[in-house]
């Protein structure tokens, strides 16, 4: 289902990325970063609406950079390379400015343990992914990709309930690395 989301939205933004030709994509990349970072000072600063604001700006040009690259045949590893490193700068940050700003805590956990394992299983769904690559593997299974958690994200903001948010995005992180694991070993036993 969800890859079926993702497709459609590649379909409504792919005639935009067809006329983005005198922009490199890996400028668009750094933009999207640049936005990642702004929302997390929001974050920090607990101004919700303004950090889901840049949050979702940030994660339109993070789906546009590729398909510019794609579409207009300027795909280069670097540019893969470049993407990667700075979505997991952003999904750090954004979680730190949620720790910072006091917005992950609930009642029965402390706010900086659930922003610490929300931003490890961030990480280690993206590492699991590319460490099961280098080993011959595909391992993009899972439901908790960075479109997902973004999407978690940005709704805890609106909806002024980032504290839950951050909550779900590192049990759906921690399940999608288990899940991965458990895929891997099945294909390279």
């Amino acid at each position: 289902m969800f890859e079926e989301i993702k497709e459609s939205v590649r379909d409504v933004l792919r005639p935009l990325a067809k006329k983005t030709t005198e922009i490199n994509p890996n400028t668009l990349t750094l933009f999207g970063l640049l936005l990642s970072l702004v929302s997390a000072y929001f974050f920090a600063r607990q101004e919700l609406y303004w950090a889901g604001t840049f949050l979702l700006a940030g994660g339109f040009f993070d789906s546009l950079d590729g398909l510019v690259a794609r579409e207009n045949n300027r795909m280069t590893k670097f540019g893969g390379f470049l993407d990667s490193v700075c979505d997991r700068f952003a999904d750090a940050a954004i979680i730190i400015g949620a720790i910072y700003g006091g917005l992950t805590r609930l009642d029965f956990i402390q706010g900086w343990l659930i922003g610490t394992i929300a931003i490890f299983g961030s990480l280690m769904v993206s590492y699991t992914r590319a460490r099961a690559e280098a080993a011959g593997a595909s391992a993009s299974v899972g439901f908790g990709d960075r479109p997902v958690r973004l999407i978690i994200i940005i709704l805890g903001a609106f909806f002024r309930m980032v504290n839950w948010a951050i909550l779900l995005v590192a049990v759906i992180s921690l399940i999608t690395v288990f899940q991965r694991i458990t895929f891997v070993r099945r294909v390279l036993k």
